[in-house]
């Protein structure tokens, strides 16, 4: 419209006030990674469709899953693409590369029905109609699509017969038994009700850029749908209550937060309200993020969320939250109290370090196997750096986990991104998994109209163990979490594939474990609240755990 209008950026400018950062802590661990797409196999190359028109969607799209789709035991990577906006047939493709073994990939074979040529946000994974293998759920601006995986090696769009073909613009998705019934249900977060026809002129420094959504004022409702147990699923999402809040969403993680055996959902929205909605039994949703602390930060601002983590970071048994924002905001750390979050963002040294930079894809994982869990950050700007040039690489960030006593923080590892050469690109979705089976967790991820980064874990490492947790029709049981004994450490994962931005992970659970020998004590709680005990394992192995092998013991 020929004027300038403030962006998502000068919001945060304006409306955020960083109090009490003080300067971040560093450790020179030398590098933890090695980037090695290109030479295993990934020649993907994310379009993010940009011809000097600045639309929303070129700006926040690119996920991707690690998952075994084929069967035989190793993750193979399913790449998510941009494209023309809108699309069409011709338009670049999703990918898929199977994995051989060894952490190599070979490009999918054409026929296998996996090339979506949607306008590509992220992915979700999982075996929605139990029937033993990996489906995917690929989230599009323009409609969603279903793939089911026939077992053979080839996907059917079954979206429309399915009734999970939303047309709107979605951006995370996640698979997760929300009535413990055995199968597993769809929630998907949608950003806005935008259309090429609403799109304004935005401006920075008289330099054109791409528009924040409260320009636009168009947030969408996200959607819940119920598993039918037959391949199609039901829109609830007005019977859940789901209805009554949403915002522009980008990150969703599901997990137990408050103890009670139902799996939550949790939605970072963008520059708008959070959502904490608690599981209230027979598929009834209730936001209590203001109650629990998680709405806005600690100074009372809704931030620009994007990415989305959880897990049980200080080891106390219940799962924390970290919410990964826009440049000049810091982190969001929520440390779970039991009925409330607090946020800690400060306290575990993550202020200073995080306020430099826009962070989209996120993940909490023990990349280096010591017990406790580190911290990776994929980062890109939404507004370009150079007039000349639409440039938005930022570098992204590890940190250490460290514990001292009973306090936990955060140190950032140098060289800057845990490599030893600077790698500078503009990073979206993250997914973790360990691809070629070593012990070590790697990292894929999406950049925007470049090539992927593949961060093979090359960090000097401790013990380890994992475990493939597994409803009794043989699904990974999504929404399970599992304690143990790690030395004098009770220690507790949740198995939780879909988390980060527009990502899937392993949903494989594992424990680094420093120089212990094995790992004792092991229990699952499964989605319900059942509980059951397995005993005791040697490091350096996979196992899988079944519900129904072990010794149940107790259930909430």
């Amino acid at each position: 419209m020929g004027k300038h209008r403030e962006t998502l950026a000068e919001m945060a400018l304006l409306t955020t006030v960083i109090l009490g950062i003080t300067a971040c802590s560093r450790t020179e661990d030398g590098a933890w990674f090695s980037e090695e797409a290109s030479v295993r196999g990934l020649n993907f190359v994310h379009q993010s469709g940009f011809t000097g028109r600045h639309l929303v969607p070129q700006i926040v799209s690119g996920g991707a899953a690690l998952a075994d789709v084929d069967g035989d035991g190793d993750l193979d990577a399913y790449l998510v693409q941009g494209g023309e906006i809108p699309s069409t047939e011709a338009n670049v493709a999703d990918r898929l590369y199977l994995n051989r073994g060894d952490g190599y990939f070979d490009e999918a074979p054409a026929d296998s029905g996996t090339d979506d040529p949607g306008y590509g946000m992220g992915v979700a994974a999982g075996d929605y109609d139990n029937d033993g293998d990996v489906d995917l759920y690929v989230t599009n601006y323009g409609p969603n699509v279903l793939l089911r995986n026939d077992g053979t090696g080839r996907f059917e769009d079954v979206s429309l017969a399915a009734g999970v073909d939303d047309p709107r613009w979605s951006a995370a998705a996640t698979f997760l038994d929300l009535d413990a019934d055995g199968d597993l249900d769809l929630f998907v977060v949608n950003y806005m009700n935008w259309t090429p026809g609403i799109e304004q002129d935005c401006f920075v420094r008289g330099v054109p850029t791409y528009c924040g959504p409260t320009i636009y004022n168009v947030p969408a409702m996200d959607r819940l749908y119920r598993n039918n147990g037959d391949g199609t699923f039901t829109d609830i999402t007005f019977a859940a209550g789901i209805n009554v809040a949403f915002g522009n969403g980008l990150g969703t993680v599901g997990a137990d937060f408050n103890d009670d055996g139902l799996t939550d959902l949790f939605v970072a929205n963008d520059m708008m309200v959070n959502q904490l909605w608690l599981n209230q039994g027979n598929l009834r949703f209730k936001d209590e993020s203001l109650l629990w602390g998680v709405a806005l930060d600690e100074h009372g601002v809704a931030k620009a969320g994007m990415g989305v983590a959880a897990a049980d970071y200080d080891d106390d048994d219940d799962t924390d939250l970290l919410v990964v924002n826009l440049k000049e905001q810091t982190d969001s750390f929520f440390r779970n109290e039991g009925k409330y979050f607090v946020d800690v963002t400060r306290e575990v040294g993550l202020a200073a370090p995080s306020v430099r930079h826009t962070r989209f894809g996120v993940a909490l994982a023990d990349f280096n196997n010591d017990g406790s869990l580190d911290l990776y950050e994929a980062n890109g700007r939404i507004e370009s750096s150079n007039p000349a040039v639409a440039n938005f690489d930022e570098p992204n960030l590890l940190f250490k986990g460290t514990r001292d006593g009973k306090r936990f923080h955060f140190d950032q590892v140098t060289p800057q991104g845990g490599v030893s050469a600077p790698l500078i690109h503009t990073s979206r979705g993250l997914a973790v998994g360990d691809v070629n089976d070593d012990g070590g967790l790697d990292l894929l991820i999406i950049n925007k109209d470049a090539t992927p980064y593949l961060l093979m874990n090359q960090a000097t490492r401790g013990q380890w163990v994992r475990f493939r947790v597994l409803t009794s029709s043989g699904r990974d049981a999504y929404g399970a979490s599992v304690s143990a004994m790690v030395g004098t450490v009770q220690m507790r994962r949740d198995v939780q594939p879909s988390a980060s931005y527009l990502a899937s992970s392993d949903p494989r659970v594992h424990f680094g474990m420093g120089d212990q020998a094995g790992i004792k004590d092991v229990v699952v709680t499964w989605p319900g609240g059942e509980q059951e005990r397995f005993g005791d394992f040697q490091a350096g192995e996979t196992y899988a755990l079944s519900r129904g092998k072990g010794k149940i013991f107790s259930a909430h």
